[in-house]
């Protein structure tokens, strides 16, 4: 039996109609950060670039983060928490197995009954739940969906850790995706290289933690340098992979978004992919730190906000993390 669309429907593409985002109210410098850590100011900004970093206080959970960008992203598009059939919800900080992050998100945005569930793919997630979402559109599952990354990495860092501590910071980032005439979200190029497991991890399960006494809570680890030379030596052919599958070129291109990693890692891929001048790249990360799976919307919308990238140009997105998981993909911008 063949499964055919319904008589005199078009074939249906996915895009991005309306971005939003949420950052915390506490600013934390450099200066605040060394109280803890056995670092300098000069030192952070030289290696990472980052100046400040937002810290969640204890309202700010990240189901109301979540909720609090989704809210904007819809008022952009113009649509409503009813008109959402399905939520997506990408976190790393998230402490709760249960419920799914995204149907508590449901809750408080007013999207019930959409489907909801969470994506783990750490610093890639956005990208993954971006993907997913346009197949979601095209397969004509959904009309409407919210892909969301929430980050409280305030909660999984250890302050005196000079792997960790003074490069998370906490926030949220939402789209919303729906259908369109034309292709507005290219095809994914996404993978996995276990190999490097250990270069971001948590070491000890929350099994561990609870039945070890004396068990230290189980914080995020991470091998700085071998991450960097990771990123830096698989990530331009990844790019170049997206743009080939979008039909672009990099001087196509209005935007570059890569997730907020490290500056010095956003200026090598922006060197190695010759991204003309007129290419906008998003440096998000020297005031909010790296907000893990909300870092690419929230530089998208601030960037959008600012006038600094023109509505319905195209950007390249890329994400890449812990796992080591990545995603690439050429967006319309809303």
């Amino acid at each position: 039996m063949q499964i055919s669309r319904p008589a005199g429907e078009r074939a249906r593409y996915g895009r991005i109609l309306g971005v939003g985002g949420y950052l915390p109210r506490r600013i934390v410098t450099n200066e605040e950060i060394c109280r803890s850590l056995d670092s300098s100011d000069e030192w952070i900004r030289r290696r990472t670039g980052i100046r400040t970093r937002r810290f969640a206080e204890p309202d700010e959970t990240t189901a109301m983060m979540a909720a609090a960008a989704a809210g904007k992203a819809l008022a952009q598009a113009g649509l409503t928490p009813g008109d959402v059939d399905c939520l997506i919800a990408a976190s790393m900080s998230h402490l709760y197995q249960a419920p799914p992050l995204a149907c508590e998100i449901t809750g408080l945005l007013g999207t019930t009954p959409a489907a909801a569930f969470d994506v783990s793919a750490a610093c890639a997630g956005f990208c993954y739940g971006l993907a997913i979402a346009n197949d979601l559109i095209s397969a004509g599952s959904a009309r409407h969906v919210l892909v969301i990354g929430s980050e409280r990495m305030s909660d999984i860092i250890e302050p005196t850790d000079r792997s960790t501590a003074f490069i998370f910071g906490d926030g949220a980032g939402a789209a919303v995706v729906g259908r369109a005439d034309q292709p507005g979200i290219g095809p994914v190029i996404w993978g996995s290289d276990p190999k490097g497991l250990h270069c971001i991890e948590q070491r000890t399960s929350w099994k561990d933690a609870g039945d070890t006494a004396g068990e230290a809570w189980p914080y995020l680890r991470m091998s700085g340098p071998e991450v960097y030379r990771w990123v830096v030596t698989t990530m331009p052919q990844v790019a170049q992979q997206a743009l080939a599958a979008a039909g672009l070129e990099a001087a196509d291109l209005a935007a570059f978004i890569p997730h907020q990693a490290n500056l010095r890692i956003s200026e090598s891929l922006a060197k190695a992919l010759d991204l003309p001048a007129h290419v906008q790249m998003a440096r998000d990360i020297i005031e909010m730190g790296n907000t893990s799976a909300a870092s690419i919307p929230l530089a998208m919308e601030r960037m959008l906000t600012s006038g600094e990238i023109p509505s319905g140009a195209p950007a390249l997105l890329i994400g890449f993390g812990s796992g080591l998981g990545y995603a690439a993909q050429i967006v319309t911008l809303p």
